[in-house]
C-alpha cells in the first residue's frame, strides 16, 4: 500500500512506501474525497471505473461554489449555472419586492434582456490546488508558544495567499485539511455578474414544506438557473456538463461534485461529547427562539411573511438539521462506534514506538482545550460570533469598524477576513444594496439582546453599557431607528475614510460596534490561542499518526471546498419493513397533493394544476442514492460514469443527518431532483423550450 502527498492538482503524485496495519473498515460509499486524491483503487476494484485526470479536471471545472452557501454546476456553453431553489433563495429574496415576490411566485426570463442581475452573489470555480504544507509547518517552530505559533501560522498563510493573488489575479485561499495535517492553496476563478434566469414557484420547489423536510419520498422541483456574465456578455465556459435526458437506472454508479460545508468525523470522542452536551444545545436554544420570533412576525401580515420568508426557512432548516445531528450524538450506538474507532487508533499508536514518540498524547491535549473552551464558549458566541447582536446593520457596523482598524496593520497581522486577498469579496458584501427592513432588524436585535441578558445577567458591566439604561426592546428600537447604515453611499464614505471617519461617526450602531469590539477581540484571541491553535497542533499529530499507520488514501473532514463522493442509485427499507423505491414520479406529486386537499404545504402551484394534462406523469421526479453528502452539497450536480448531468442534490433523509459525525449507508440516503423531471417541467409546465434546449449544449 502507498501514501500519497499531493503537490499540484492533476500532476503525478509522489509515492512513499511505509509499513501498514489494517485501517478501520468504512462503507464503500463513504468519503468526501479531494479531487487531487480520489479513491482510485476503490473505484477500480468495486466499480471497474477509472477516474482519469481529464475526467476529474472536467468535472472540477464544471463545479461551482455559491459563496452564499451551496453548490452548483455549469450546464451550458452559454454560462448557465444550475443549483437548488433553496440555494438561490438568498438572491431571490433580495430581488423580490412587495409588488413582485420572485421567491414565492417564481421567475422565467424568456429573453436575455429579461435576465435580472443579482445583488451581491459571488460564484467561485476551483482552478488549481497546490500543496503548501511544508511552508506553513516550517513557520511554526517546535516548542513555540501557542500564541506565537498562531501568529506565525496566520502570517505565512496570509503571505501565501497574497503572493498567489498578485501572481494570478485569482481568489486564493489556504485551506486547512485533516484539521492541520495538510495545507493546500486553492485558487478560484471568481464571477460576480450573475443573473437570474429561472426559478419555479416555492410551492413546488419546497413541496411538502417542513413536514417533508429531510424525509423521503419527496416531490420537489428544487432547482434554480442563473447565467454568468463576463464583460456584459454571457460567459463561454471551457467546461460544462452534458445532459443525460435518459437519466439513471437502479444500481447505477453516480458521483456528486460539490462543496460540503463542515463535518466532524475526525473529532475525538471528548470533542463530540462537548458538541453533544454544550454546543448543540445552546445553538438549538438560539435557533428555536429565532424560529418562534420569525414565525410570529410573519403571521402579522403578508408583507411581513414575504420579508421574513428566507430567514425563517433557513432557521427552521438549521433547527431540524441540528436536532438530527444531536440525536445521533445522543445515540449510544453511534458513540460506541466512535469510541471503538478511537480505541483502535490509540492501540495502533501505542503499538508503534516511532509513531508513539511522534504523536505523544493528542487526546489529552484536545481534552484540555475543551475545558478552556467550555469556560469561554458562550461569551465567544455572543460577542465574537455576534449572537447577541442579531441585526444586519450591526454586522455592517462591525465590518466597517474592524476594516478601518485592520487596514492600519501589515497584511500578515490582520484578522483573516480582512486580508488583502479577501478584500474584493468583503467589499462586495459590504456594499450590497440588498434591502434592509428596520422592523425585522429591530425584532432580531431586541431578542438577541434579551438572549445576552439571559446568559450573562443584567448586572454584567458590558451589557449595562450596551443597553444604556433601557430594556432590550427599547434599546434595539433606538439603535435601529437611529442608524443610517442602510445607505450604501454612507458605507462607502466610512470605508474610504478609514479610522478617522469611523471614529468620528455618530451612527449609534457604529458606536455600539466600537463599544463591544475590545471584548469581542479579547475572547476571539483567547479562543485562537488557547483553543484553536493547540487543537490544530494536536489534531495534526493525530492526522500524522493516521498517515504513518494507514497512509493518506483517505479523505479529510469537509471544509466548504470541492469534494467528490461516489454511490449508487438505491431504494431503502422503511421502519415498517416496506421497500421504498429509488424514484418518485411527477404523478406522485399530484397524488400527494390530493391526499392533503391541495392545501399548504402540499399545495401545487396554479401552473402545475392547469398543465397536468401536458405532463408525462410517470416521469421520474426525485431519486435517492447512497452518496456521502452534507450541508453545503445542496445544488451539487449528480453525474454518471460519462460525467453527464443526471440530477441535482437537494437534501438528505433523516438518517443522513448523523453524517456530520459518522457515515452509514444502510438507511441514509441523499436526495436528488432527476434530470428528466427538470426537462419535463421546463417544457410542459413553464413552456420554456428554448431554455430546455440549451441545457447540456
Amino acid at each position: 500500500m502507498r501514501t500519497r502527498r499531493v503537490v499540484v492538482s492533476f500532476l503525478p503524485i509522489a509515492v512513499m512506501l511505509i509499513p501498514m496495519i489494517p485501517a478501520v473498515v468504512a462503507p464503500a460509499e463513504e468519503g468526501l474525497w479531494l479531487f487531487n486524491n480520489p479513491p482510485e483503487k476503490l473505484l477500480k476494484d468495486k466499480y471497474q471505473f477509472e477516474a482519469t485526470r481529464p475526467w476529474l479536471e472536467h468535472l472540477q471545472r464544471c463545479s461551482v461554489r455559491f459563496n452564499s452557501g451551496g453548490s452548483g454546476s455549469f450546464v451550458s456553453s452559454e454560462g448557465l449555472v444550475l443549483t437548488n431553489h433553496h440555494v438561490g433563495a438568498d438572491a431571490l429574496q433580495k430581488l423580490s419586492t412587495r409588488e413582485r415576490d420572485i421567491l414565492t411566485e417564481g421567475f422565467l426570463a424568456r429573453t436575455r434582456d429579461q435576465e435580472i442581475k443579482c445583488v451581491d452573489l459571488e460564484l467561485n470555480v476551483l482552478v488549481s490546488i497546490e500543496d503548501v504544507t511544508d511552508r506553513v509547518q516550517r513557520a511554526v517552530a517546535a516548542g513555540m508558544a501557542p500564541a506565537k505559533a498562531n501568529q506565525s501560522r496566520q502570517a505565512v498563510m496570509a503571505a501565501i495567499e497574497q503572493e498567489s493573488l498578485d501572481k494570478t489575479g485569482q481568489r486564493s485561499d489556504v485551506v486547512t485539511l485533516y484539521q492541520g495535517g495538510l495545507y493546500h492553496l486553492y485558487r478560484f476563478q471568481k464571477y460576480t455578474d450573475v443573473r437570474l434566469v429561472f426559478a419555479p414557484e416555492q410551492d413546488i420547489a419546497f413541496f411538502g414544506g417542513d413536514p417533508d423536510n429531510f424525509e423521503y419520498p419527496r416531490f420537489d422541483l428544487d432547482v434554480c438557473l442563473f447565467r454568468v456574465y463576463e464583460n456584459d456578455k454571457p460567459l463561454r465556459p471551457a467546461h460544462f456538463l452534458k445532459w443525460d435526458a435518459a437519466g439513471v437506472a437502479d444500481g447505477d454508479l453516480v458521483f456528486v461534485s460539490g462543496h460540503p460545508g463542515r463535518t466532524n468525523r475526525q473529532n475525538t470522542l471528548a470533542h463530540l461529547e462537548f458538541l453533544r452536551d454544550r454546543a448543540f444545545p445552546f445553538t438549538l436554544d438560539v435557533l428555536r427562539r429565532r424560529e418562534v420570533q420569525l414565525a410570529t412576525f410573519s403571521e402579522r401580515s403578508r408583507e411581513n411573511a414575504r420579508r421574513a420568508k428566507d430567514d425563517l426557512f433557513g432557521v427552521a432548516n438549521s433547527r431540524k438539521a441540528r436536532l438530527g445531528g444531536l440525536a445521533g450524538l445522543q445515540d449510544p450506538a453511534v458513540m460506541s462506534r466512535k469510541a471503538a474507532e478511537e480505541q483502535k487508533l490509540r492501540d495502533a499508536v501505542a503499538a508503534d514506538p516511532q509513531v508513539r514518540a511522534a504523536c505523544g498524547d493528542p487526546w489529552q491535549d484536545i481534552a484540555q482545550t475543551l475545558r478552556v473552551w467550555d469556560e469561554r464558549y458562550v461569551s465567544h458566541q455572543l460577542l465574537e460570533r455576534g449572537w447577541a447582536f442579531n441585526c444586519q446593520k450591526f454586522e455592517i457596523a462591525r465590518t466597517l469598524v474592524r476594516m478601518a482598524e485592520e487596514d492600519a496593520k501589515p497584511n500578515a497581522e490582520r484578522l483573516r477576513e480582512y486580508r488583502s486577498s479577501n478584500r474584493d469579496s468583503l467589499r462586495q458584501a459590504l456594499f450590497s444594496d440588498a434591502p434592509i427592513y428596520d422592523d425585522l432588524e429591530t425584532l432580531g436585535l431586541a431578542d438577541s439582546l434579551s438572549l445576552y441578558a439571559e446568559r450573562t445577567g443584567m448586572t454584567d458591566p458590558l451589557l449595562q453599557t450596551v443597553l444604556a439604561g433601557k430594556s432590550p426592546r427599547q434599546r434595539a428600537a433606538e439603535l435601529v431607528a437611529g442608524s443610517q447604515l442602510q445607505n450604501v453611499q454612507l458605507r462607502k464614505q466610512l470605508a474610504d475614510g478609514g479610522q478617522a471617519a469611523v471614529h468620528a461617526s455618530s451612527d449609534p450602531l457604529i458606536a455600539l460596534a466600537r463599544t463591544v469590539d475590545a471584548a469581542a477581540r479579547k475572547v476571539r484571541q483567547q479562543y485562537e490561542e488557547q483553543v484553536e491553535e493547540p487543537q490544530r497542533q494536536a489534531y495534526a499529530r493525530l492526522a500524522d499518526a493516521r498517515f504513518r499507520l494507514w497512509g493518506t488514501d483517505t479523505y479529510p473532514d469537509a471544509t466548504f471546498t470541492l469534494r467528490l463522493s461516489l454511490g449508487v442509485v438505491k431504494g431503502l427499507t422503511d421502519e415498517r419493513g416496506q421497500q421504498v423505491p429509488a424514484w418518485t414520479t411527477l404523478g406522485g406529486a399530484y397524488q400527494r397533493a390530493a391526499e392533503h386537499d391541495n392545501t399548504p404545504p402540499f399545495a401545487l402551484p396554479k401552473s402545475w394544476l392547469e398543465r397536468k394534462d401536458r405532463l408525462q406523469l410517470d416521469t421520474p421526479f426525485n431519486f435517492i442514492c447512497t452518496n456521502d453528502v452534507i450541508g453545503g452539497n445542496s445544488g451539487s450536480p449528480v453525474v454518471n460514469r460519462r460525467g453527464e448531468f443526471v440530477g441535482v442534490i437537494f437534501d438528505g433523509n433523516l438518517t443522513s443527518l448523523v453524517w456530520d459525525f459518522i457515515f452509514t449507508a444502510e438507511q441514509g440516503r441523499s436526495l436528488a431532483v432527476d434530470s428528466r423531471a427538470i426537462l419535463e417541467a421546463l417544457r410542459n409546465v413553464y413552456r420554456a423550450d428554448a431554455l430546455a434546449d440549451e441545457l447540456g449544449r
